[in-house]
């Protein structure tokens, strides 16, 4: 990672990502859950299907891959799109965020029980359990002003929920040869659909679109759901997956931050410890003593998918961008 131009993206990047949660919670001063969802995917999947056009792609139109296509849209888009707004409605953004890096977590756990993750060493397995007791430490269940409330166990849920989709891309998606942007797309588009099946039942609260949450809510979608996909595409192309991982350790910091400097949410130190304490604990859950298996790696990765030389940018690895562009990413 030693090109400015690299270190420039991985910046947009982390501000990008590691925004969302402030633009999610200045959403909910005039909109519902569901409809935050519904505006960011829909904002998304046009950026993402104006950026596949623009380089001469197609949405994939093999019907046999639609089925998969809504099961990554339910589990890596509507369900947390739906759940974080949720959950931030009495969770402050800086904890939805740190929450939010749990993903690798739950990614390598469900790889596992899927049988896709085959190599779970000591070093990982310690990484495994360090993590979710930084996520304990987090909750502080022992303490009455701990965060162990229904809006802190949807936003690991929703954590959890990217994790199931990632699993079910190094199943069922892994390897396909098409373009990145274009199975991004489709993905966004089918998350559109579902979002707006979804809204007669829960999303018809009346909407109050003050110039704040109308800002809010663009950011959210067009920038923190389709541009920053853009930019990740070009950052795994010139750095590789590996190396472009690194960002995710800096999206539950720049989280944290912002909700403290424009929300003026407590910088709570339990809260930073356990931040602290999951990111160690995901840092030795990448460690690997042999390469791994391609549908292993993509099981139990976030965002960037299994490793790659520089300048490859695999299926699996766009379509998990897509699905959860403010986790943390794990190879």
């Amino acid at each position: 990672m030693g090109s400015p131009g690299s270190l420039i993206r991985m910046g947009l990047l982390a501000l990008m990502w590691g925004s969302s949660f402030l633009w999610i919670k200045l959403a909910l001063g005039g909109l519902s859950p569901v409809q935050i969802a519904l505006i960011r995917t829909a904002l998304g999947g046009v950026v993402l299907v104006a950026l596949c056009y623009s380089r001469g792609q197609r949405l994939p139109s093999d019907r046999r891959l639609w089925k998969h296509f809504a099961a990554v849209a339910l589990f890596g888009s509507l369900i947390p799109f739906v759940l974080f707004p949720l959950g931030e409605q009495s969770v402050d953004s800086g904890v939805a965020g740190v929450l939010n890096s749990t993903t690798p977590l739950w990614a390598l756990l469900f790889g596992v029980l899927a049988g896709l993750e085959r190599r779970l060493n000591p070093v990982r397995l310690v990484g495994l359990v360090l993590g979710f007791v930084g996520t304990l430490l987090i909750f502080a269940p022992w303490q009455a002003a701990g965060l162990a409330s229904w809006g802190s166990v949807a936003c690991l849920a929703a954590a959890a929920s990217y994790a199931v989709a990632y699993t079910y891309i190094g199943k069922f998606l892994s390897g396909l040869g098409l373009p990145p942007a274009a199975l991004s797309s489709a993905t966004l588009v089918f998350a559109t659909g579902l979002t707006v099946l979804v809204v007669p039942v829960a999303g018809l609260q009346p909407m109050h679109l003050s110039p704040a949450v109308l800002l809010a809510v663009a950011v959210l979608g067009v920038f923190g759901t389709g541009i920053a996909q853009a930019i990740n595409y070009r950052l795994i192309a010139d750095e590789g997956a590996t190396n472009a991982t690194t960002v995710g350790y800096l999206l539950p910091v720049v989280s944290v931050l912002l909700g403290a400097a424009f929300l003026h949410e407590d910088l709570n130190l339990r809260v930073v410890a356990g931040m602290v304490v999951v990111l160690v604990g995901v840092a030795l859950t990448r460690r690997r003593k042999a390469a791994p298996t391609p549908a292993a790696d993509s099981a139990v990765t976030t965002l960037a998918g299994p490793s790659e030389p520089a300048g490859a940018v695999t299926a699996a690895e766009a379509v998990a961008s897509a699905v959860q562009p403010t986790a943390a990413r794990a190879d």
